[in-house]
C-alpha cells in the first residue's frame, strides 16, 4: 500500500470515529521521534445561485465570518483555547471586563505547550468569540476589545 493510500486509510477511518487527535511515535537507532498531530476540519463553502449584472453564479461562504466593531485579539497558532487557568476556575476575563496591555485573555494549547494569549492593548473585553475547549486555528479572532 502506497503512503498516499495508507494516509487517506488512516483519515477516514479516524473521521469515521471521531478521532482528532493523534500521537505517533517510531523508534530509530539513534532516538525516538515523537508527533502529536491535531486534526480540524475545514469549513464547506457553498454556491449560493445569485444574479449579477453578468447572470453568473457567485460563491459565498456558508459560514460567513462575524462582524466585528472593535478590535480583534487573534490566536498566533493552531491549538485549543482555554478561557480559565484550570477546570472550575474563575475566567480570565469577562465581558465588560476592562482590561490592560499584557493581560492574559486565554491560553491556547498546542503540542501540549500552554501558550498564553496576551492583550496587546487597553480596552473593555466587548464579546467573546470562541467557547471554553474550542479548536482554533491560526489568525482566528478570539476576543473583540473596544
Amino acid at each position: 500500500m502506497s503512503f498516499r493510500a495508507t494516509v487517506e486509510s488512516m483519515s477516514k477511518i479516524m473521521d469515521d470515529m471521531g478521532i482528532t487527535e493523534l500521537d505517533l511515535e517510531r523508534q530509530f537507532l539513534f532516538g525516538v521521534y515523537r508527533k502529536h498531530i491535531h486534526l480540524s476540519k475545514q469549513q464547506a463553502l457553498a454556491i449560493a445561485p445569485t444574479t449579477t449584472s453578468s447572470d453568473a453564479p457567485v460563491v459565498k461562504s456558508e459560514t460567513a465570518a462575524p462582524s466585528i466593531n472593535g478590535y480583534a485579539l487573534k490566536s498566533p497558532m493552531v491549538g485549543v483555547v482555554y478561557l480559565a487557568p484550570e477546570p472550575g476556575a474563575d475566567a480570565f476575563v469577562t465581558v465588560g471586563q476592562q482590561i490592560h496591555a499584557g493581560d492574559t485573555v486565554a491560553l491556547v494549547e498546542a503540542m501540549k505547550t500552554f501558550n498564553p494569549i496576551k492583550s496587546d492593548r487597553d480596552g473593555v473585553v466587548k464579546e467573546i468569540l470562541v467557547s471554553d475547549g474550542a479548536a482554533v486555528e491560526f489568525d482566528q479572532a478570539l476576543v473583540v476589545i473596544e
